[in-house]
């Protein structure tokens, strides 16, 4: 059995949420399991590796559940590890971008001088649906004069097109059915 079948074999399906007619994915039943969550960070980091001609110097992570891969991809890489948070949760001066969501809007925030002049960024999260917060988190790469070199995800949903929206490619393991 191939990784990618192995994980979406662990994926949890959940039908009408978080409201009718949308189907979840929940990458929760893969971090529950040892071996599943190194099969996946495994994944990712082969990918990375293997795709990416320029290393990464940074990892940055999207609220909420980049924040489980990205630190443990950045320690394995070598790299920083960056979080973008959702407007009001860091300290200190930020940077914020306004972006559109797939069930209303929302900002995001980088604290300045995180991502620094050059800095070469991989973003990662769970899943990429409408693009919204992953082209946020490319705003801000961009305003703090870093480069994204990609977009990495667990789950895509390409038919919504959210990675049309971003400036650099993307990777999904996982491609849902719409």
């Amino acid at each position: 059995m191939s990784d990618v079948t192995y994980l979406k074999s662990l994926l949890g399906v959940h039908p009408d949420f978080p409201k009718k007619g949308v189907t979840f994915l929940d990458i929760f039943p893969i971090l529950r399991d040892p071996v599943a969550f190194e099969t996946l960070i495994t994944h990712l980091l082969h990918h990375i590796i293997t795709t990416n001609a320029e290393r990464p110097d940074v990892i940055v992570g999207l609220d909420a559940r980049g924040f489980l891969l990205g630190p443990i991809i950045a320690m394995r890489l070598g790299c920083a590890f960056v979080p973008v948070r959702k407007g009001g949760k860091l300290p200190g001066n930020v940077e914020v971008v306004k972006y559109a969501k797939e069930y209303g809007h929302d900002e995001f925030e980088m604290q300045s001088g995180a991502v620094k002049e050059g800095q070469k960024c991989i973003v990662i999260d769970d899943l990429i649906a409408t693009g919204g917060s992953a082209s946020a988190a490319g705003q801000l790469i961009a305003k703090s004069g870093g480069k994204t070199l990609e977009y990495v995800f667990i789950v895509g949903l390409p038919f919504l097109k959210g990675h049309e929206k971003l400036d650099a490619p993307s990777y999904w393991i996982v491609e849902a059915e719409d």
